[in-house]
């Protein structure tokens, strides 16, 4: 067996755990924050709950929201600059994964310096970063947990997938109150979210016995409780059970890696500033299908996990109801099942197949892909 990392944060996880972050960055020796969220969550509460309670350990504070929900090369680099200016040595991101993905890179550039550009890929990170606590608010990026951060280079149109163990946080706190205020739509797309990286850390080259069990409970859970998730706000065994998940599914991706689907939507959201979720969970089924043949006997315990009875069934007819559950779950939760609302031109069909085989996620995804391949795949998502 060949040798596996596994890295996690700290994890404060439960209902009203949000009370715990202004001790939790002052355990990391905070004296002053750096607070990134977004307007949206601000309305709703959270960000003012977290500064009562940063308050309350007496710790200063600067909240900066300028980010947008694909974090930009320009963004970071001008909440780095207020980062400095502020005189804070800590970092707290609350929010969904973008203004997570903003705060990793935000320390990172406020203690490595430079351009964000100079840490796309693997291990480019040199120097250690001021202590962060994050806090989501949405059950999908798994940010929080992972040593992932997605910036959009707004020149290229691509978005850089910059991955390092240092850009796992310190503390994640994960407090399933704040699953309440979203919207059926976001519900389903970070849902979605969240199975693509159970599935994609399932599958996965860089899969091991320790990453393998958080993406099937994962798998699991999220069969069970999305679609009650999405009917209801107030469904507090609902809201538990995804934090749960995403978290798990987390953990298993960022030690395990991703694959095609990351890869595929890195581009469209990049090039056309598209919702992450979204992409993922349009593009998942058509991915898993191509897949298939790759990884048929995980493809059919994942069939096992979403329910279904493959007692006596064959390795290929029981992967293929792997990957019609995923259509079934899609199609309750009102995804569309294409992109054919995207007017692309050929040259650009091109241009980001070009990019999507270049992409970190590739490495690890179980069936290999040529740029003729993502072609075929984006034609097919697209109805072109």
């Amino acid at each position: 067996m060949r040798i596996a990392k596994f890295m996690t944060p700290e994890i404060i996880y439960g209902t009203h755990s949000l009370s715990q972050i202004g001790e939790s960055v002052r355990r990391l020796g905070a004296k002053k924050v750096f607070i990134v969220s977004d307007p949206k969550v601000i309305d709703v509460g959270w960000v003012e709950q977290a500064i009562h309670y940063i308050q309350k350990s007496e710790l200063d504070y600067y909240l900066w929201t300028d980010t947008t929900p694909n974090p930009k090369d320009f963004e970071v680099e001008a909440g780095c600059q207020a980062y400095h200016e502020s005189g804070c040595n800590a970092v707290i991101g609350i929010g969904g994964g973008s203004a997570i993905d903003a705060a990793k890179s935000i320390a990172l550039l406020g203690s490595n310096g430079g351009k964000i550009h100079q840490y796309e890929g693997v291990d480019c990170v040199i120097r250690p970063l001021p202590p962060m606590v994050m806090v989501p608010t949405t059950a999908g990026s798994g940010s929080e947990v992972s040593q992932f951060a997605i910036i959009v280079d707004s020149k290229r149109k691509v978005k850089m997938t910059i991955v390092s163990k240092s850009l796992i946080p310190d503390i994640a706190i994960i407090d399933p109150q704040t699953l309440m205020t979203k919207d059926a739509r976001l519900t389903a797309n970070t849902g979605m979210d969240a199975l693509t990286h159970a599935i994609e850390s399932y599958i996965s080259l860089a899969a091991t016995p320790l990453t393998e069990v958080y993406s099937l409970e994962a798998m699991r859970l999220i069969h069970k409780y999305l679609r009650p998730s999405v009917a209801s706000q107030h469904n507090q065994e609902a809201k538990e059970a995804m934090a749960m998940a995403s978290l798990l599914a987390g953990i298993a991706f960022s030690n395990a890696i991703l694959g095609a689907v990351h890869a595929l939507s890195h581009q469209l959201g990049g090039f056309l500033d598209l919702p992450h979720g979204e992409m993922n969970a349009i593009l998942l089924p058509y991915v898993m299908e191509y897949n298939r043949i790759a990884a048929p006997e995980k493809y059919k315990k994942i069939a096992e996990v979403f329910g279904e009875n493959v007692e006596g069934m064959s390795t290929t007819k029981a992967s293929r109801l792997a990957v019609q559950a995923v259509i079934e779950l899609a199609c309750d939760l009102g995804i569309p099942d294409s992109l054919s609302h995207l007017d692309l031109k050929e040259e650009q069909i091109d241009f980001l197949s070009q990019n999507a085989v270049q992409d970190s996620c590739m490495v690890t995804n179980p069936r290999d892909m040529t740029v003729a391949d993502v072609k075929k795949l984006f034609h097919r998502v697209l109805k072109v």
